[in-house]
This record gives C-alpha cells, structure tokens and sequence, in this order.
C-alpha cells in the first residue's frame, strides 16, 4: 500500500460521532486497489477516559471474518482437497456418527451460502435467551464443548448438530448460520491435521503481511492499550480480560477474527483486485476463476427479497438493493454507485457486517471501480452504533467513490 499519503478522515468521523465520540469510537479505511486512499479515526477506546482510538487500534470483525475462513476453503479446493460440491456425508461419513440422513448430500458451497438449513447458533434456544438478558454477551457456553482442544470442540459442535434433523430442508432458502462456518473450520482441520487460528496465520496472515491479526477480544485484560468493548444498548465498557468480554474461542471460523484497520485492509484489498470485473484485477493467493466462485450470484439460487434483508442491507450499506444474496462471506448485491463502465458491468458490490454484542464492523467493496470502505466501532451493532457506522460508509462514498464517466 504505497504511493501518496492517504487524506485524513478524523474530522468526518468525528462531526459523525459527535457527542457519542466520548462513549467510543471508530476507525475507517477508503481503498483504491490496494492502496489506502483515506484513513482516520475518533472517539475513545473506553468510556468515562480521555484515551483516544488510533489508527493503529486493533478492532474485533466479528463475522467478518467469514470471508477469511471462506478464502482458507478455496485453497484447499484449489489443492484438489476437496471441491464445491463435497457433501457433508462424504466429509463426515467416519468422524459424525449418527449423522441424520438430511445431512448427507448438502454440499460445502450450500453450507458456506448459508443454505444448508443448519441453526443459527450450536444452541439456538440458549442463544435467544444470552441475547435478551445479557446483549454485551452474545455467545453461549456449551457444556458439551469446554474441554479438549479447539479442533476437538468444534467437532464436537459438528456432531451435535449433524445429529439432528435440519432446522429447514436444505437448499431451500437462505438462513443465517453461525453454525455452517464453525463447521468449515472443522472441515479444515480435518483436512489439514491443523487448527484453524494456525492455518490463518500459516495461510493468511504471513502471505499478506498481517502482522497484529489474533483472535477474541484485542487488548490486555485491565488496561486500555485496545479499544474495549462497549454493550449495544447501555453502551457499558467491557474489560477484555473479563467473562463478559471472553466469547468461546471454539467459534474462531465464525467470527473472533481482529487487527488494524490496515491489516484488514490487505485482506479486503485481495478480494476486491482478485475479482474478474475490476478492470485491474490480479491473482494473488488464489485464481482467478476462485475469485469469481467466491463472489458470484449463483443462477441456480433465488435472491433473498424479504424486507429482512433489505433492511440488513440498508443498515450496513444505506442502499436498499432490490436483491441481495450471500456467497462464501460476503453478502451480494447491485447498486448504482458501485457501477462501473466496462460492457456487462452490474454494479455488483460485496459487503458483510461483524458484531459480537460489544463491537460492530462494516466492509463495502466495488469490484468494477476498485473501491472499497472499511468501518469498525467499539460498541455493539444494536442502535447507535449502527447508525453512526451507517452514515460514515455513505459519507466516505459520498467523498471518495469515483463519478462514472459514462
């Protein structure tokens, strides 16, 4: 990421923040390619102290960190591991027994589509209840999982829900599973021989020069080196090092991924030159054509049009697409801004949210103009939080997203 100085964006952050910037904060990132051309950051690391956010904070991206787990998949397919359309039962045939027969022909793309019909969390009905009574925590600890190594516990989570029927026939429809990538995790690993936090610095991290990546909450337990978590309604700061602040670690694949806003970049900006329709893409760590499977609108599968999703669409991006659909981490969908001017461009834009009860982040990228923008916060996604991520991404389209030309 080299060339010019990137232009400071405090003072937009902060005129978006306002009084809120002395409750937490927020860093932001604009990318032209891979180089940075906008960065800056406001607010606080805690509230009730003057510490202010840097640029150089490390940030949770909740699930955000799909993608990631989605791009360690695609090389193992690339390496003839295994493909898109493994099925679970060839997958799991020795390690998941019972497996309920519903199981046996979801493919691994299905799962990573969120279409194979697995629930939400390893423990939906625990999950719903930790949600309303405890918003700064939103996992739950399974008894079942505590002991024995990560891979081991998310086997464990595997087996549990291979089990049991599906919540929905398979294929049907979209929904939502936090479940289906702590399972790519556990197909990984049963691939490899090696847990998924060592394949992402292996395979990952090292190759993009990710050097402040780590996993759960950043910062040392008691101190303010790192932003601290903030809880979504109350806005209550969240020590790192305490129970409140710790999510099982089991759920890596799923979303406990954090770093700099610049490191996050280096990620973002592989995907968004990677991808055939950016007039200057190129391939690096994967192909090509992997790049188009990982951020294509699949014709065999309907667009989610509910207002749900929509309304998704609209908090994180501020556009309310008419259609939107999801595809090995990222959420997909058409806006106008996003357009480019080659024949055949779309305006097809990527981006997925992250939260963790206590932090929220947002990435927009535009393959068919080069552009994309990164946004992470230290409070919760559930109010002000979101509004306030919401309206910097549009502020920084607004400024720096190239005006077509034709």
């Amino acid at each position: 990421m080299e060339g010019n100085a990137p232009v400071n964006v405090d003072a937009i952050l902060q005129a978006i923040l306002g009084r809120g910037g002395e409750r937490f904060g927020m860093a932001a990132a604009v990318l032209r390619g891979e180089r940075i051309i906008a960065q800056g950051a406001a607010g606080v690391r805690k509230r009730g102290t003057g510490q202010r956010i840097t640029f150089d904070d490390r940030f949770h991206l909740g699930s955000c960190t799909k993608a990631m787990t989605a791009t360690l998949v695609a090389m193992l397919v690339e390496e003839g591991k295994l493909n898109w359309t493994t099925t679970l039962g060839e997958l799991f045939a020795d390690t998941v027994k019972p497996m309920h027969p519903a199981w046996e022909k979801v493919t691994l793309r299905q799962v990573l589509a969120h279409r194979a019909g697995l629930r939400f969390e390893p423990d939906s009905l625990a999950q719903v209840f930790n949600e309303l009574v405890r918003p700064h925590r939103a996992f739950h600890f399974l008894k079942a999982v505590r002991n024995g190594t990560l891979p081991q516990q998310r086997l464990e989570i595997v087996r549990q829900a291979l089990s049991r029927p599906p919540g929905i026939p398979p294929d049907t429809k979209y929904w939502y599973s936090n479940v289906g990538y702590i399972l790519a995790g556990a197909v990984l690993e049963h691939l490899t021989g090696r847990a998924w936090e060592d394949l992402m610095r292996e395979r990952l991290f090292q190759p993009l020069g990710i050097s402040t990546g780590g996993f759960g909450a950043p910062g040392t337990a008691g101190k303010t080196d790192q932003p601290w978590g903030h809880s979504s309604i109350l806005g209550k700061p969240i020590d790192p090092g305490s129970p409140a602040g710790k999510s099982p670690l089991y759920y890596g694949p799923a979303g406990l991924a954090h770093m700099t806003i610049t490191d996050w970049a280096r990620f973002i900006a592989l995907h968004l030159r990677g991808d055939p329709a950016n007039p200057h893409c190129q391939a690096a760590l994967l192909k090509l054509d992997t790049f188009a499977e990982l951020h294509a609108v699949a014709p065999t599968t309907p667009y989610s049009k509910g207002w749900v999703m929509r309304g998704i669409t609209l908090l994180a991006t501020g556009d309310a697409a008419p259609a939107v659909t999801y595809r090995a981490g990222w959420f997909i969908s058409t806006s106008s801004w996003a357009k480019g001017t080659q024949p055949g461009d779309t305006g097809r834009s990527l981006w997925h949210g992250g939260k963790e009860g206590m932090s929220h982040s947002v990435v927009c990228i535009a393959p068919e103009i080069d552009f994309a923008v990164l946004v992470a916060c230290n409070r919760g996604w559930q109010g002000i939080a979101a509004w306030k991520t919401r309206q910097t991404v549009k502020a920084l389209m607004r400024t720096f997203a190239p005006e077509r030309t034709s």
